[in-house]
């Protein structure tokens, strides 16, 4: 199954896209500070543009945390808008994680920082490779429904993962 996994945010986007276990690309949409419906849609095209490059079977995207500032959360419900809609618009199924779930499934504790996160990521993906942190945290992402899926493919047919 290849999935891609995004994490999104109005300045930088994460794209990571794994095959099973194995790395296929990583990468960041670096989106300046410029007004926010230019910024959104660098992120529409920039996700169509990784659909169509790499061919994903599904589409995996971290949600929203809480923020202290409102503005924040606002924006950044806005970039993963964008993001869903490129998913959607290009006909894949779109799976959505908690940050702390993430955390949980990739370092083993929900409280975990980014340097904990991006080490993991190199190990279970076998790479040596440095990825940016929004570039790690989107192969997190990735990861994350990776183990969801296959956890879910061995439950008996009618129970939901919640």
């Amino acid at each position: 199954m290849r999935i891609l996994g995004l994490d999104p945010g109005s300045r930088i986007t994460g794209i990571g896209i794994i095959d099973g276990e194995s790395l296929v690309a990583a990468r960041q949409l670096s989106l300046g500070s410029g007004d926010m419906p230019e910024r959104l849609a660098g992120i529409f095209s920039g996700v169509t543009d990784a659909i169509a490059e790499f061919q994903p079977d599904v589409v995996a995207i971290e949600t929203v945390f809480m923020s202290r500032n409102p503005q924040s959360a606002i924006k950044l419900g806005q970039a993963r808008g964008a993001a869903i809609c490129a998913a959607v618009h290009a006909g894949l199924a779109v799976h959505e994680y908690a940050p702390r779930l993430i955390k949980q499934a990739i370092v083993g504790r929900g409280g975990a920082d980014k340097e904990q996160v991006q080490h993991m990521v190199r190990v279970l993906l076998k790479s040596t490779d440095r990825f940016g942190a929004d570039a790690a945290d989107a192969l997190a992402v990735a990861l994350c429904h990776l183990h969801s899926a296959r956890t879910a493919r061995r439950l008996p047919q009618g129970v939901v993962l919640r």
